[in-house]
């Protein structure tokens, strides 16, 4: 019997306790959105005469399953009925996981309103749920508003902690506005907010991924020496990756060593990223006694190393050893994903070996693991590279029933290739195939309008940019 139905059954002449423990152990958000209205009749909502005396904690589960489901309205009913309660008053957290909800879901004027609401619900805001606005405004892309509210932020009785600018030092540095992140790192420390091992690890990581290993390594100094902070596994592999794509492999292996001799677990992204280096140095060979010390630490290589080590094979043009890897990766329970197919894939188009790539595309669904549109686009892009228009338009079509639609620029470059042909029904099929995925945007029907124009007559051009309009 299903979970929802037992739990329904089991809902009559419910405590609120037990309710909440119901609620807890539901899993359907749509069932427990019906448990938590009929909690002790299974259809009926209880009467205005005797009303369920909900728990706070009631209101907390249903409202948080609910927004995680993305079912907004129904839980925007569940707030307004909390309003009404007089019993009790809210805790702060519920609204932080409903403004992170719609964060999530990038929606950021209902995000903002519930911030404001807060106060209505009896309930005082604190820097908590300020940063939970913070954070989900920066998922909107909404920058702006991020900066109104931080001008305003008096206006709202808080004070900023490290999490506030731990989230706005990660917002300047992924707009790339680093001097920005900088002066916010000053004036934390002026103010007597101590920085944490987060806004340290965003400084460095920003500084290895834009080649200033030199400041990276003196900002790790700098933290450990004056502010007794750490360094956990991120900073080591942001480190790791900034040396390795400086081609400095031996001094990454050397961060490795120390991240041991410090006891901190290197994980599979610290090996991934080393592996990957040790092959684009010519060091495969020392890629055997990295995966025996991953094995040796009792940490098996996930898909991402698995990944590396298929992508350096490729690289190499070993589709043997590449195939090789997909076989061990089954054999010791680790399914391949949809990217170390699309890495062989890649490299067999670059090599020209289109049937090979397309046995293995066909090959997939087999082994378990369906094209994704990258598979279609590295498929279609490699056909137009061998100039075999009409197999591109017999993909195209099969990629717009599959819902996924080819990069503009390959498109063009099918139009262009099937007029130098001369192929006048490959390009009406290709043009109902781009019409029916609706793949033509302004600058794509501009293309294909004027190359139909500029290669065909008249009554067939006039033919050709019907199947457009349809």
């Amino acid at each position: 019997m299903r979970r929802g139905s037992s739990v329904t059954m089991a809902a009559r002449k419910v405590s609120p306790f037990r309710l909440a423990a119901l609620l807890r152990e539901e899993n359907d958000p749509a069932a427990a959105l019906r448990l938590f209205q009929s909690p002790n009749s299974g259809d009926a909502p209880p009467s205005p005469a005797r009303p369920f005396r909900y728990s706070a904690r009631c209101y907390d589960l249903v409202v948080t399953k609910l927004g995680r489901a993305r079912m907004f309205s129904e839980m925007e009913q569940i707030l307004d009925q909390m309003g009404k309660e007089t019993r009790f008053c809210p805790k702060e957290v519920l609204f932080c996981n409903v403004i992170s909800s719609y964060g999530r879901a990038r929606l950021a004027y209902p995000a903002v309103r519930t911030f404001l609401r807060i106060p209505s619900f009896r309930c005082q805001r604190t820097i908590r749920s300020f940063n939970s606005l913070l954070h989900a405004l920066l998922h909107c892309r909404d920058f702006a508003a991020v900066e109104e509210f931080c001008r305003d932020m008096e206006s709202y009785a808080v004070s900023p902690d490290t999490c506030t600018y731990n989230i706005l030092i990660n917002a300047y540095c992924s707009v790339r506005m680093p001097d920005r992140a900088w002066d916010l790192f000053v004036e934390m420390r002026m103010r007597g907010i101590q920085p944490s091992a987060v806004t340290f690890g965003t400084l460095i990581s920003f500084l290895c991924s834009n080649s200033m290993l030199k400041r990276a390594f003196e900002l790790k100094e700098e933290m450990m020496r004056l502010h007794n902070v750490t360094p956990n596994a991120f900073i080591y592999t942001s480190l790791i990756k900034g040396l390795c794509g400086n081609d400095e492999l031996d001094s990454a292996l050397r961060i490795k060593e120390e991240m041991s001799d410090e006891g901190v677990r290197l994980d599979a992204a610290v090996y991934s990223t080393l592996i990957k280096a040790l092959f684009e140095a010519g060091r495969k060979g020392e890629v055997v006694s990295l995966l025996e010390e991953m094995r040796a630490s009792k940490l098996e290589p996930d898909a991402v190393c698995y990944n590396a080590i298929i992508s350096g094979f490729c690289g190499e043009n070993d589709f043997t050893a590449a195939f090789g890897v997909l076989s061990e990766m089954a054999r010791r329970g680790c399914k391949p994903d949809v990217v170390s197919y699309n890495v062989i894939l890649s490299r067999l188009c670059r090599q020209g070996r289109y049937e090979d790539a397309r046995e293995l595309f066909d090959d997939m669904p087999r082994r378990g693991c369906l094209p994704d549109i990258v598979s279609y686009r590295i498929l279609f892009d490699g056909l137009c590279e061998k100039s075999r228009w009409k197999k591109a338009v017999a993909l195209l079509e099969e990629m717009m029933f599959k819902g996924y639609r080819p990069r503009p620029e390959s498109l063009s470059r099918v139009v262009d290739g099937l007029g130098e042909a001369d192929d006048v029904d490959s390009l009406v099929s290709l043009v109902a195939a781009a019409a029916r995925g609706n793949s033509t945007d302004l600058s794509m029907w501009n293309a294909l309008t004027q190359r139909i124009c500029r290669e065909f007559d008249q009554v067939e051009a006039c033919r050709l940019v019907d199947h457009l309009r349809v």
